[in-house]
């Protein structure tokens, strides 16, 4: 678990699964790959077995023990819905978020149809806000998806941003967060696909988090979008039962 963290939409991480695989051109530059096989084969290591998936049981309960309240990203290091962990592990960290109601988790996963799976047999109490990421056009029936969870916040991650988000649908999403990717083999994002959420989110009453620009570290354009920074973080709001996804 890391306190402190680098991401500007969250205060901490907790990491009881690391390692996962590609799923979508979104992972094609995956920042937490890139870490993770720095250290394979290094014995004793968190990470000797590079990206491979792998289950932390002895780190379940590490939220447990932080008596301050924190925003935390479940799984920075890896995807809670991967087809390869156990719906047994999967109610197990569910069940710790509900022990742990101090605090605000958010989880973010690209494995939409098994969350829509999954969900119906999940606690969704007030602290766990979910969401999806959705790269490009093609990917924007993740929102569909998300729509059928009972989340207190819903919220879309358009990061990396590789193209405009047409066809997107906000109705019941309380949150989006966009940004530029990073790195030595970055994509470039373009101001209209940004300024276009943006505005979407403004007239729709869904709060905008602007994350960055991207570039060869991740803070080298900055974080300003049209002069200002974006920083809006969503309120929790009272959600109906599931629902089937459309279409």
């Amino acid at each position: 678990m890391a306190d402190n963290s680098a991401i500007e939409w969250t205060e901490a991480t907790w990491n009881p699964v690391t390692g996962c695989s590609k799923v979508s051109p979104g992972c094609a530059h995956c920042y937490a790959e890139t870490f993770a096989e720095r250290w394979r084969g290094i014995p004793g290591h968190p990470y000797e077995q590079g990206f491979d998936l792998r289950l932390w049981p002895a780190r379940l309960e590490q939220p447990l023990r932080w008596t301050r309240p924190r925003t935390i990203f479940v799984n920075s290091m890896s995807d809670l819905f991967h087809e390869d962990i156990p719906a047994s592990f999967i109610a197990e960290v569910f069940d710790v978020m509900v022990r742990a109601d101090q605090h605000t988790f958010q989880v973010l996963t690209k494995r939409h149809e098994r969350l829509v799976e999954l969900a119906p047999d999940l606690p969704w109490p007030d602290n766990v806000w979910m969401g999806v990421t959705i790269e490009n056009r093609r990917f924007v029936h993740r929102a569909d998806c998300l729509r059928c969870v009972p989340a207190a916040v819903r919220f879309v991650s358009a990061e990396p941003l590789l193209g405009p988000l047409e066809g997107l649908d906000l109705t019941d999403i309380d949150w989006l967060i966009s940004g530029g990717e990073s790195g030595p083999r970055h994509r470039p994002v373009k101001i209209e696909w940004l300024r276009e959420l943006r505005d979407r989110c403004q007239e729709e009453g869904v709060a905008y988090f602007f994350k960055q620009w991207g570039g060869w570290r991740p803070k080298t354009g900055g974080r300003d979008l049209d002069g200002r920074t974006w920083d809006q973080m969503p309120t929790p709001r009272d959600r109906s039962p599931l629902t089937a996804v459309a279409g």
